[in-house]
């Protein structure tokens, strides 16, 4: 491997912008899934206006909509936790810069495997994957 503290620099700026764009993507599945909740709250509420005495299964719906909060819940988090794995990526490019190569890719490793960054990539090979296949 012999990449430059320029080409270091660039792969994490890289792995923050990919980050960013997927806490972007969780968090426009979390609003839809936010506006389906708000459309079937409303649709409760007609019902229940309608026939007051169909609480059984307004109830169960209800828990259907608990479920679909916990779901956004989870999401926010995940997009949070994809947010602030992207700043940190930006911060290590900052502090790599004047780095030697060896000590550039040291750190990276190092961060990689510090925050199980390779979890946040279904789709592209770590720094700390390639250094482990490498070993």
């Amino acid at each position: 491997m012999t990449e430059t503290t320029d080409e270091l620099v660039d792969y994490c700026k890289t792995q923050a912008g990919l980050l960013s764009g997927r806490a972007e993507t969780i968090g426009a599945e979390a609003d839809e899934l936010l506006d389906e909740i708000d459309e079937d709250i409303e649709t409760l509420r007609e019902r229940l206006e309608e026939t007051p005495e169909d609480i059984g299964d307004i109830e169960t719906e209800g828990e259907s909509l608990e479920e679909k909060q916990a779901i956004v819940e989870a999401k926010r988090a995940r997009m949070s936790a994809f947010q602030d794995l992207a700043a940190d990526y930006l911060e290590l490019a900052a502090d790599i810069r004047e780095a030697d190569p060896e000590t550039a890719l040291a750190r990276i490793v190092d961060f990689e495997s510090e925050r199980d960054a390779p979890a946040y990539f279904d789709e592209r090979t770590t720094m700390l994957e390639v250094v482990a296949e490498e070993s």
